[in-house]
């Protein structure tokens, strides 16, 4: 098991003073990142099919995230905690980032008040490689995107894709880096997603190669979906890295696309905090099931890193068959409040044969 409070990545137990998440593939990533070829690889554009499109979400939405100057918007108070564990697997392919201070910790001035803060949940398959350099190196394509901080969904977009573009590079240098990862990213700037008033409120969804806009856009790209597998072999419609599997990837596309779906909504006071977790938690555990044990877990210590442990735990209480990783952000500096429910009117009904019956009985006891 290991854990992880306030800044850092999931490669070991440590905590907001240890600024930067180490590299646990430094030397190869070294090696690419000094390469000549990697200014015009991360640099290139790349191809975003039509239905790749940003999610909207039944919360509205808020005037534009920057630069907007408003009496009575909330600004959170910031709060994280993550726990892996290897669970029943052979091996480790999960990984997680918690930044609470982006731009601090990557040595950037703040562009404005409010919190900046960075979170991600990485499910590798076929190997760890591929979730640890996008650990490690998506908030840096983030924070180094010429859009950045003025158009956030596009510099996150972006980032994706040049860390999938450089993630090939890597692996043109190391081929014993080819794996791939699936990724759920939070980016908190003054606005973030959450957990309203103990209601889950859904931020994601799985790319399944079975959905129908997916399967769509994978038969559009050359591929196809056979048995809910993409080309018969990953049953993900989109991840990062597999780019040594024949017919997924190509720098003009490909059916298994690395591109982000995004969604934006604001913050307010009602949201209480954001749960990212990888495939081994929600195998077990439904989103309103999982807020609701969170939320009761944080009422009873009001500890993000606690939390997540015992997230892990009930995952492999309830025989999650996957490695497991999650991250909880919270939102305040006080637990979830109690919520007070009122009570419905019952309505009760009864039938006519039931009418007579007691009307019998109770001329009964008339006699």
């Amino acid at each position: 098991m290991e854990g992880s409070k306030g800044s850092g990545s999931g490669g070991e137990n440590d905590s907001s003073s240890n600024g930067r998440p180490p590299n646990p593939l430094a030397g190869a990533y070294r090696q690419f990142f000094s390469s000549p070829q990697v200014t015009s690889s991360c640099k290139k554009t790349l191809v975003r099919h039509p239905s790749l499109v940003k999610m909207t979400s039944d919360v509205s939405f808020g005037p534009p995230m920057v630069g907007e100057h408003c009496e009575a918007e909330f600004i959170p108070i910031v709060r994280s905690g993550a726990w892996a564990d290897i669970g029943y697997r052979p091996s480790m392919e999960d990984t997680y980032v918690c930044v609470d201070d982006f731009m601090h910790d990557y040595g950037l001035k703040n562009f404005g008040e409010g919190p900046n803060a960075f979170y991600g949940v990485f499910d590798g398959h076929g190997g760890k490689h591929a979730a640890d350099f996008a650990c490690n190196n998506l908030p840096r394509f983030i924070l180094e995107d010429e859009d950045f901080p003025k158009e956030i969904e596009r510099a996150m977009a972006s980032a994706f894709l040049q860390t999938d573009s450089a993630f090939a590079e890597a692996c043109s240098i190391d081929a014993a880096l080819a794996s791939g990862t699936t990724a759920l990213a939070a980016l908190v700037i003054g606005r973030a997603v959450l957990c309203r008033r103990g209601k889950a409120v859904e931020m994601s969804r799985d790319h399944k190669p079975i959905c129908i806009k997916e399967r769509i856009r994978i038969e559009a790209s050359g591929g196809y979906v056979y048995d809910g597998y993409l080309n018969g072999q990953l049953n993900v419609a989109r991840a990062l890295g597999d780019w040594h599997m024949e017919g997924m990837k190509d720098r003009d596309g490909g059916p298994l696309s690395a591109e982000p779906e995004l969604m934006r909504t604001r913050l307010t006071e009602e949201d209480e905090f954001l749960i990212i977790g990888c495939d081994g938690i929600w195998d077990v555990f439904r989103s309103q099931n999982a807020v609701d044990f969170a939320r009761r877990k944080l009422q009873e210590h009001n500890d993000p890193v606690m939390c997540c442990k015992e997230l892990v735990d009930e995952a492999l209480k309830r025989k999650s068959g996957d490695n497991l990783a999650v991250v909880v952000v919270c939102f305040d500096s006080k637990p979830p409040p109690s919520l007070v429910t009122p009570r419905p009117r019952v309505q009760r009904s009864i039938s006519a044969e039931g009418l007579r019956e007691l009307q019998g009985f109770l001329d009964s006891l008339g006699d």
